[in-house]
């Protein structure tokens, strides 16, 4: 079963749900539930503004000088 700082189990979440609630306001880091090692709910900060959601994507998005060309070609055994 999967668990870290990110990741708690449905039972394990169930039994400490404040401690988690305090712990995501704290960090403002959403926590993923699983079931059986598999995320089902995601908990999440409210954010009133909209762009606040936004903000990690911001400078993620990579410049491609020729969008058409196909990416990553190179890395395929089969193609070489």
């Amino acid at each position: 079963m999967q668990h870290s700082k990110d990741t708690v189990s449905k039972s394990r979440f169930k039994a400490r749900v404040l401690e988690y609630f305090r712990q995501i306001e704290k960090t403002g880091k959403p926590l993923i539930i699983t079931d059986r090692g598999k995320p089902v709910i995601k908990v999440a900060p409210f954010s009133e503004d909209p762009e606040e959601v936004l903000k990690e994507l911001r400078n993620s998005v990579l410049k491609y000088k020729d969008p058409t060309n196909p990416v990553g070609e190179s890395d395929w055994e089969a193609l070489r």
